[in-house]
């Protein structure tokens, strides 16, 4: 599989790659096989099963409302967190859910959505089924999808390929480091420029560089709203955002008690506020997991924030950098 920017990094929303994007992109692509069936206006009733993973701690990662707010239509890259509590609401408070935002069907969670603990598909610990079915309870169809890392999502079918319909070759393949060493004292190229190259021929985006700016305007809101934001953060434990306090404590801090190792305070700060963001389902840019959505931000800014002459071109070599080790990681870790 050729890797693209791209798939490196999308944006989305918290607080996790797997157990939030990738449900929601599983929802998204339920819908489409609907659509190309013909039978999404035939939906009468749908049925979520999780499993495994999704199963034992979705509801702590905000699973059951992704897959309700993708059975709505919408997308990870396009849903507003502002909004996301009161479309759920809509649907507890009404008992119905308005399927692609369309079709209006009935949705009671404990009927229709269901955390099947210790039961996990063969696949993929991160396994989930949807169903559909026609008024009157007859199986429309169904389908498995698998959420396998970093908001990458495969269909039963797609569990079974070995190689992919989609794979397109690229000037400067690399499975290692080493090769990426070797392609760069070859031609003389940065491993940005190398991961350029190769974008040129993924057809994700005409634009590759406007893509990764507005990548890093994703992060650097993030960043920012995570600083401003109060409270406490979701999850039962009442731990309190931290971000505001520390943005302010450095804002404040006095001249004199100042020193070289301060900037760290700052990467800190920032990489602190992203990762709230991502706890309270705020939108966050993938880099590669939402677990680690924090970190590329964080040492981003320091650059776009402290160092002189940082100019858009060298975030754009960044990005792409950091892409390259992640593609390392997504092809060669479990």
């Amino acid at each position: 599989m050729s890797l693209s920017i791209l798939d490196l990094f999308k944006i989305g929303v918290g607080p996790s790659s797997s157990h939030t994007v990738g449900p929601m992109v599983a929802a998204n692509r339920f819908l489409e096989a609907l659509l190309q069936l013909g039978q999404l206006e035939n939906t009468g009733q749908i049925r979520i099963e999780l499993y495994g993973s999704l199963a034992m701690t979705g509801a702590g990662h905000a699973t059951d409302t992704a897959v309700m707010l993708g059975l709505m239509g919408e997308k990870p890259d396009q849903l507003d967190p502002d909004q996301a509590p009161a479309l759920i609401n809509d649907v507890r408070n009404t008992g119905q859910l308005i399927l692609a935002g369309q079709y209006p069907i009935p949705f009671v969670e404990d009927q229709h959505l269901h955390f099947l603990h210790g039961h996990s598909l063969a696949k993929h610990p991160n396994g989930m089924t949807l169903r559909a079915f026609d008024a009157a309870g007859l199986e429309l169809f169904h389908d498995n999808y698998y959420s396998v890392g970093g908001g990458f999502v495969l269909n039963e079918e797609e569990t079974e390929q070995t190689t992919s319909a989609t794979d397109i070759q690229i000037p400067f393949p690399f499975n290692n480091a080493q090769d990426l060493l070797d392609i760069g004292d070859r031609t003389g190229l940065s491993i940005g420029e190398i991961v350029l190259e190769n974008e040129q021929h993924l057809g994700r985006s005409d634009q590759i560089q406007p893509a990764l700016l507005n990548i890093w305007q994703v992060m650097d809101h993030c960043i920012n709203r995570g600083c401003e934001q109060t409270g406490v953060l979701p999850g039962g434990l009442n731990v309190n955002r931290r971000a505001n306090q520390l943005h302010q404590e450095l804002l404040n801090r006095p001249a004199d008690q100042q020193d070289h190792l301060e900037v760290m305070d700052w990467v800190n700060l920032f990489a602190i506020a992203v990762n709230e963001e991502n706890a309270v389902g705020g939108r966050v840019v993938t880099a590669p997991t939402n677990g680690a959505a924090g970190v590329i931000p964080a040492v981003l800014a320091y650059y776009d924030r402290f160092v002189p002459g940082s100019t858009e071109s060298g975030i754009v070599t960044f990005l792409a950098t950091a892409a390259a080790i992640g593609m390392l990681y997504k092809k060669n870790a479990s």
